[in-house]
């Protein structure tokens, strides 16, 4: 019974649970207000749009990197799915709209660093 419930789950086109895949993204940027208010007016959105799951966004204690830094964690069914959907937002028009006049005065992000994570068998997240 249990594997007839995942091969359904599988051919219905969602992940079985354990390829869920976290992916933790790290902005360094040129205007942190700019890209908070990016974030907060449209990014956000669009992504649950296009249902990709925000599991948190976060500004850093330390002095100097919460000038600067955007640290946040999405949730993903798979990595393939992850690869799926950041396609899917970099060809969205409204993010293109969006990111065009954010960076009318000048690029917003300095880097991205994105790392695809599992959680410990021991994580209250899985």
């Amino acid at each position: 019974m249990r594997k007839l419930l995942l091969l359904l789950l599988l051919t219905a086109g969602f992940a079985a649970p354990q390829d869920r895949v976290y992916e933790l993204r790290t902005y360094t940027c040129n205007n942190l207000d700019a890209l908070k208010a990016r974030f907060r007016d449209h990014t956000v959105a669009i992504f649950k749009r296009l249902g990709m799951e925000s599991i948190g966004y976060w500004v850093p204690q330390d002095p100097e990197r919460s000038k600067n830094t955007l640290i946040y964690i999405l949730a993903h069914p798979s990595r393939e799915a992850a690869a799926k959907n950041w396609a899917a937002f970099n060809a969205d028009p409204e993010w293109q709209q969006v990111r065009r006049a954010s960076e009318a005065a000048g690029l917003v992000v300095q880097k991205v660093e994105s790392v695809f994570m599992n959680p410990a068998d021991f994580s209250p997240l899985k």
